[in-house]
């Protein structure tokens, strides 16, 4: 921990306090907990960013959607907008946010609402939805969702950390309780009964319900405008000779740089804070990165952002200096574990009826 977090761990203990007067206050009942007579489905973290909510929200969508009519509801961080918005063809990531885009996009079936106010969203859009989907919602205690899911991040199962402003939790582990039952995201797509003993071991004392398990699956690129005249380049073209610049603005890029390092270790990274709003500079600098690097002999080069942050780049004032680039996005996928998928789709189709 950096000296400048000690020096805020006081705050974290007045922050710990009210977090958990404020939990204690909705347990008994003295803060109200709106409930609804439609399947409501919560998922969130402990942590601040980065366990693999929107990948979670996605696969949902994919388990329910053939059968179901579904909204999904996002506060949209990093929005310009406030208030309810309910996301159409003409919306882009500066008006509803990147994950409500990212599901407008690939779920075009799906009502896609960005609001702060949870509880006006549900009374908004319930009548025509047969289940709801609340994205980062596990701290939003004023929706009593009829289903919890928990996620954590398999790569930081047990770590200790602080809570904000000095850590990165957003509440105590003691918080896991709430939840109806736990995802371990990130984790390989096969491992062993002692890693899970170990995994399993630093949750009980939290958790008593079901754990499950689920791994990132990586899509094949996909150029980010297909109306321009770049090439398209697939994983297959990657080989150690490749130069990729990745452009990022997320909290947790770790899982793809390790997927990326595999193909090849020529990897310039551009490196930004989560929901990062990128400008014109931003995408100049890039153009600049990319006009710089020399590929090896025989090798070429690429450009190579996440599905999310490819949201952001869609922004209309960019497209003149997008167009010119190669970039191309790498889509996501959350599977959950082969041994564990039908446990876990059984619960979710079960509860949604």
């Amino acid at each position: 921990m950096s000296a400048f977090r000690l020096l805020l761990l006081p705050f974290s203990l007045i922050y710990g306090l009210v977090v958990k007067l404020r939990n204690n206050f909705y347990n008994k009942g003295i803060f109200h907990s709106h409930e609804f007579d439609i399947p409501v489905i919560a998922v969130g973290n402990l942590e601040v960013g980065g366990a693999g909510k929107t990948p979670m929200i996605e696969y949902l969508i994919r388990l329910l959607s053939p059968e179901k009519k579904i909204a999904t509801i996002s506060r949209g961080y990093g929005r310009k907008t406030k208030g309810m918005i309910i996301a159409d063809e003409n919306s882009s990531a500066q008006e509803i946010g990147d994950e409500p885009m990212q599901f407008n996009t690939k779920f075009p079936e799906v009502t896609v609402v960005a609001s702060e106010n949870r509880v006006k969203a549900i009374n908004t859009v319930k009548d025509d939805q047969q289940v709801i989907l609340l994205d980062d919602a596990f701290q939003h205690r004023k929706v009593k969702a009829g289903f919890t899911i928990l996620l954590l991040d398999y790569n930081r199962v047990g770590e200790r950390s602080f809570l904000l402003p000095a850590g990165n939790m957003r509440e105590s582990k003691a918080g896991m309780k709430r939840a109806d039952v736990i995802v371990v995201t990130k984790a390989p797509k096969i491992f062993s009964p002692l890693d899970q003993r170990v995994v399993e071991a630093k949750i009980r004392p939290y958790f008593d319900k079901e754990i499950f398990y689920s791994y990132i699956h990586y899509g094949e690129l996909q150029l980010l405008n297909k109306n321009s005249d770049v090439q398209q380049f697939t994983l297959s073209d990657i080989t150690r000779k490749t130069e990729i610049i990745l452009l990022t603005g997320i909290a947790k890029t770790k899982p793809l740089t390790d997927f990326l390092e595999v193909k090849t270790k020529n990897i310039t990274h551009l490196k930004y804070l989560d929901h990062h709003k990128f400008t014109a500079k931003d995408v100049q600098k890039l153009a600049d990165v990319y006009n710089s690097v020399s590929a090896a002999h025989g090798g070429q080069k690429v450009i190579i952002t996440t599905e999310k942050d490819a949201m952001r780049l869609m922004a209309p004032e960019l497209e003149t200096e997008v167009l010119q680039l190669p970039i191309h996005y790498i889509p996501i996928k959350a599977e959950i574990c082969d041994r564990f998928k039908e446990d876990f789709d059984n619960k979710i189709l079960n509860y949604v009826g």
